[in-house]
Parts: structure tokens; C-alpha cells; sequence
């Protein structure tokens, strides 16, 4: 009984997700379409860099201005109500406005597309497009709205209302004695404020978004490492699945070994001589002198190998000479189709000398 709790208690904590994400898995989320991505980091800086831009261009932004409303109350009151007029009011007052907000547009493109490279990279993927039936799951919908990340999402929305209506209430209670005396000021000392505590307004609520989205940004990259943290099974597994289950590849490697070793002693019938040393070596020489410079190791073993090296020998009437030393050198300096190191070719051409001399008796 305590074996098999011991058991149970093991095979959870391997599936306990403890461990960092494996660069495949993190390939596998990436094409997914399930990255660390902040939506409002683009967002503040959206809004920041646009009320930059009024200071920046401000000059551009009140010409455009006075230019859309001269057009409207000093060119066009008075005008003629046709359809062709109508039609060229609309058309002038559409390419004014486009080139009011020109500027806004563009710095909105450019920081939406940076803001997004910066966290993801360059990323097509239509895989969160495809049609899913988890994503209309009740249950499910359900544990998501209860779920910590609504938590802190709910949480984050709270606080940013929060600050954004403390940075409005004590920016306009310090303006308090200005706002009151709008009543004593000209029409354009009333625009210059106003223009002026807006562009401060969204100075400062553009500022404090950012300072947050960088948080959020942060945690949205720890929730990311979090969802992809795999178990020591899910490793295993994956391991399995690249590099194939380790007994399939050792039976293999056992296969193709099986298969090497009949080949060589497909071989052996062919030697000229076997060497020993007479029990654990076997190596098996071939020398054919119109076709080889040197003699060629054409099989070899030890232990049992050697032994079914020489069986095979004795069936087949391959002489075999004991020489330990010789056969220990070739064994451990030599590889099956090597030819014989120079500095053993002597003691080699002797057994090679005494085997023709025995065949040339037996013959």
C-alpha cells in the first residue's frame, strides 16, 4: 500500500508543470498565435505621442483650423444651396479635416505598428481566426469571468479610473482661480486655457497609462511563461516525439548492429588467415596482390565474436595462426576494411609467407 502512494505521489508531482518551456514548445505557442502581448501599450503611447504632437504642431493644427472654419463661416455661408455646391462644400471640408488629423493618423499607425513589433516581432499567423467551440463554451465562459486574470483585469480598469480622476480633479482645483475668472477674459485667452489644460491633462493621463501598461505588459509576459511551463512528462514526451521513444532507436541500433555483424561474417570465408591471441581476439586478413597495396582487414571481434569468427574459419578451412601480440596491435589499431599499419607489415607479411607456404604443401 505505501508503494503504490509512493507511486501515485511520483507520478503527480511529474505532472506538476514546473518546469520552463522547451524552445520547441515556445515555437509551437509563437505559430499559435499565443505571445506576450500588452493592448495597451500601444494604446498610451498612442495617446501620449498625439498630445506631443499638439505642442510639437501646434502652429499646423490652429492654421488647419482656421482654415476649416474660414472656409465654412467667411467663404461658404452665404453661398448658393445647389447640388453642385452642397458637393464641393463636403469635398473641401473632408480634405480640410483629412489634413487636420493627418498628423494624428499617421503617428497612431506608427506607434500602433512599433509598439506591437516591439513585443511580438514580426508574426502572421490566422491561427486565433479559425473557428473554435471552447471559445462559446458557457461553462467555460463562465470560470473565465471569475478567473484571476479577470481579477486583475478588473482590478487594473479600477485603478487606472482612479488616478486618471485624481490627476483631473487636483489639476483643475489648482486652475480653480483661472476657471472662475473665464468670465472676465477674451474669447481667445478662453481657448488658449482650455487648449492648454487639455493638452496638460493628456500629458499627464498619457504618462501614468504608460507607466501601467508597462506593468502590464510585465504581466502579461509572467502569465505567458506561466501558461507555457510544461512537466517533466511533458518534456519527456516531447523528447520522444523529436529524437524518437529511446527503446524504438535502441532496437535499432541492435537491428543494424545484428546486421553489420552477418555482413562481416559473410566475410570471413574469404580471408587468407585468421590471427588470434588464441582466445579473446579474431582478426581475418585478406590480401589479394592484383587488387590491394597491403593486406585488408575484412573481419574482427572479441570474445564471442571471435569465437564465431573461427567457427566459421574451421568450416570453411580458413587457416588460423595464434600470434597475441599481432592480433592485440590489429584489433585495437585497425577498423573492418582498414589495410595493415606500415609498421606491422613485416610481422604480417611473415603469417602471410607461412599460410602460402602451408597451401602450397597442401596443394
Amino acid at each position: 500500500m505505501k508503494n503504490y502512494r509512493w507511486t501515485l505521489d511520483l507520478q503527480m508531482f511529474s505532472q506538476e508543470k514546473t518546469e520552463r518551456a522547451t524552445p520547441k514548445k515556445r515555437q509551437e505557442a509563437r505559430k499559435k498565435g499565443q505571445i506576450a502581448k500588452s493592448q495597451e501599450l500601444p494604446a498610451a503611447f498612442i495617446l501620449l505621442f498625439v498630445f506631443l504632437s499638439f505642442i510639437m504642431l501646434g502652429g499646423y493644427y490652429k492654421e488647419r483650423l482656421l482654415h476649416l472654419f474660414g472656409l465654412l463661416l467667411e467663404q461658404k455661408l452665404l453661398m448658393e444651396v445647389t447640388t453642385g455646391n452642397v458637393v464641393t462644400l463636403f469635398s473641401d471640408l473632408m480634405m480640410q479635416g483629412l489634413m487636420l488629423l493627418a498628423p494624428i493618423f499617421i503617428i497612431a499607425i506608427l506607434i500602433a505598428l512599433l509598439g506591437n513589433y516591439a513585443q511580438v516581432g514580426i508574426l502572421f499567423t490566422g491561427e486565433p481566426l479559425k473557428m473554435k467551440l471552447d471559445k462559446i463554451n458557457p461553462i467555460k465562459g463562465f470560470k473565465n469571468i471569475f478567473s484571476m486574470h479577470s481579477v486583475v483585469e478588473f482590478i487594473k480598469n479600477i485603478l487606472k479610473l482612479i488616478l486618471i480622476g485624481f490627476i483631473v480633479y487636483f489639476t483643475l482645483w489648482s486652475e480653480r482661480d483661472r476657471i472662475m475668472g473665464l468670465a472676465t477674459v477674451s474669447i481667445g485667452n478662453i481657448f488658449g486655457f482650455i487648449a492648454s489644460i487639455t493638452i496638460r491633462l493628456g500629458l499627464e493621463i498619457g504618462a501614468i497609462l504608460v507607466v501601467l501598461a508597462v506593468f502590464d505588459y510585465f504581466y502579461k509576459r509572467y502569465e505567458h511563461e506561466k501558461s507555457l511551463k510544461m512537466s517533466k512528462q511533458d518534456i519527456k514526451d516531447e523528447y520522444k516525439k523529436s529524437e524518437g521513444d529511446p527503446l524504438i532507436k535502441g532496437k535499432i541500433r541492435e537491428r543494424q548492429r545484428r546486421m553489420a555483424l552477418q555482413r562481416m561474417m559473410q566475410q570471413v570465408p574469404k580471408a587468407d588467415v585468421i590471427i588470434t591471441n588464441p582466445t579473446h581476439f579474431a582478426i581475418a586478413l585478406q590480401y589479394d596482390g592484383t587488387k590491394m597495396e597491403a593486406p585488408t582487414i575484412i573481419a574482427k571481434g572479441m570474445d564471442f565474436v571471435a569465437l564465431r569468427i573461427k567457427d566459421i574459419a574451421k568450416e570453411h578451412g580458413v587457416i588460423m595462426m595464434e600470434n597475441r601480440p599481432l592480433a592485440r596491435a590489429l584489433y585495437d589499431r585497425t577498423e573492418i576494411g582498414d589495410t595493415v599499419p606500415a609498421d606491422l607489415f613485416q610481422a604480417v607479411a611473415e603469417v602471410l609467407a607461412y599460410v602460402y607456404k602451408l597451401k602450397n604443401r597442401v596443394n
